[in-house]
């Protein structure tokens, strides 16, 4: 994909828009380490990771200042729950358990783990485009009622409680093509520069995960990271519904003639050329559909065997047969696991839209949705009904204790998730989870702050 040209209509003399992507500075609000247990008792995962109500009571009871008490508060309606939130941050910020950092900045966030490694990348106000610009591409789908949600938290405080990730290409020209290599970008140097000085915090969270932060203030190196992003572009790697609801809030307050620190939201933005992702599926939980019931509804459109597990093994059988092809799942919630294999090819001739790529129209999510959640199942697609979870332990116990049936998914390659992207096909909502995803609660944005 090119790097988008001028725009049409443009008359001579006047100022050419804004193009690529622009990282500015801001004052990073920040727990006080006197004021609370630890930095790692107050961090969470996002707020769509977060497994409720396991994960989230384990959060809460962490530290009573906990960043969960924020993304997902727990009282009362919608309303209710935002107010509460916008209350709670308030409060922090009268008690001094969250300050603003004295300037603004551009923060280089670290992580490092056994399993992920090391990835390093930049946290900033990144100004929101237009999906004509071709500046940041989306690859999923959003529902409604997350979007809704998390715009009436983000009114409600007049923050942005957590970053999303973006992935960008920061060797050669400025498009993202998910390839290897190594990069060696201006803002690459950077960062690895700022990586080896001081971090202004450090911590290491209960997954084993370690967290560091350190600052970029030098107007200098501000200038030279503006310049070298200037000609990218960048793929949303998670977080597909805060930035629609970025997009919502800023076309919101256009209406009213204001615009300010809501034309930007808060992205940590990673060079894939240095810390390539790691794409994960993201599994459902049908929650009041028992797994007698989804089995029966599959005779002769799938072939079924019955695993005795445990999970890591059915894992195994379920990637061994995505390798050969076809459209594969895992079943769970009845102490036991299901694999099924081999579709009925007309039955997904019939059900699936034809109106799409045939490598979307392949996909596993998009072969879930239409014929078995749609047709067979006869699932709504809402909050109520259907649950997704990122880890496959976590949807299976979920599935078990509501007696439910848990959908485990083989992970998306990564290369059809950006042949998509660059035809401006939306993959199905929640078909991949990118990784490893920034930890909440180290660095938020407040609004008035700009």
């Amino acid at each position: 994909m090119s790097t988008p040209g001028a725009s049409p209509g443009l008359r001579h003399g006047e100022p050419r828009p804004p193009r690529g992507l622009q990282l500015a500075p801001f004052r990073g609000l920040r727990y006080v380490p006197d004021r609370v247990g630890s930095l790692s008792a107050v961090t969470s995962p996002p707020y769509d990771v977060v497994v409720r109500p396991d994960g989230l009571h384990q959060l809460e009871t962490a530290d009573p200042h906990n960043i969960v008490r924020l993304i997902l508060p727990q009282s009362g309606d919608p309303a209710d729950r935002h107010a509460q939130a916008a209350r709670t941050l308030r409060h922090w910020l009268e008690e001094g358990v969250l300050a603003a950092d004295p300037e603004p900045a551009l923060y280089v966030y670290e992580q490092y783990s056994d399993a992920s490694g090391l990835q390093r990348g930049l946290i900033g106000a990144l100004r929101l485009t237009t999906p004509d610009e071709h500046v940041v591409l989306p690859h999923e789908d959003v529902m409604p009622e997350p979007v809704a949600d998390r715009a009436g938290l983000m009114r409600a405080t007049g923050a942005n409680l957590e970053p999303l990730l973006l992935a960008y290409r920061g060797d050669g020209g400025g498009d993202y093509d998910g390839s290897g290599g190594h990069g060696g970008s201006v803002t690459a140097r950077i960062v690895e520069r700022t990586a080896q000085q001081p971090p202004l915090l450090a911590t290491t969270t209960e997954d084993g995960t370690r967290h560091r932060l350190w600052a970029i203030t030098d107007p200098k190196q501000l200038a030279a990271v503006e310049t070298d992003l200037a000609p990218r572009q960048a793929l949303i790697a998670d977080g597909h519904h805060r930035w629609a609801t970025y997009l919502r809030l800023r076309d919101e307050q256009r209406r009213t003639g204001a615009s300010g620190p809501w034309d930007r939201g808060l992205v940590l933005l990673v060079d894939t050329a240095r810390y390539p992702l790691r794409v994960r599926a993201i599994h459902r939980v049908l929650q009041h559909m028992p797994v007698s019931r989804a089995l029966a509804a599959l005779q002769d459109v799938f072939q079924v065997e019955t695993l005795p597990g445990p999970l890591p093994a059915a894992l195994d059988a379920l990637a061994a047969n995505k390798e050969s092809g076809g459209n594969t799942y895992l079943l769970a919630g009845d102490g036991s696991f299901h694999l099924l294999t081999r579709p009925d090819e007309r039955l997904i001739e019939e059900s699936v839209p034809c109106d799409r790529p045939e490598a979307w129209r392949r996909l596993d999510a998009t072969v879930l949705h239409s014929v078995l959640i749609d047709r067979l199942w006869q699932v709504p697609d809402s909050p109520e009904h259907i649950g997704y979870v990122h880890d496959a332990m976590a949807a299976v116990r979920q599935a078990e204790r509501l007696g439910g049936t848990a959908v485990l998914l083989h992970p998306v390659p990564e290369s059809t998730v950006l042949d998509l992207a660059r035809q401006g096909v939306m993959m199905p909502h929640k078909s991949t989870s990118f990784g490893p995803k920034p930890a909440s609660g180290l660095v938020l944005r407040s609004l008035e702050l700009g």
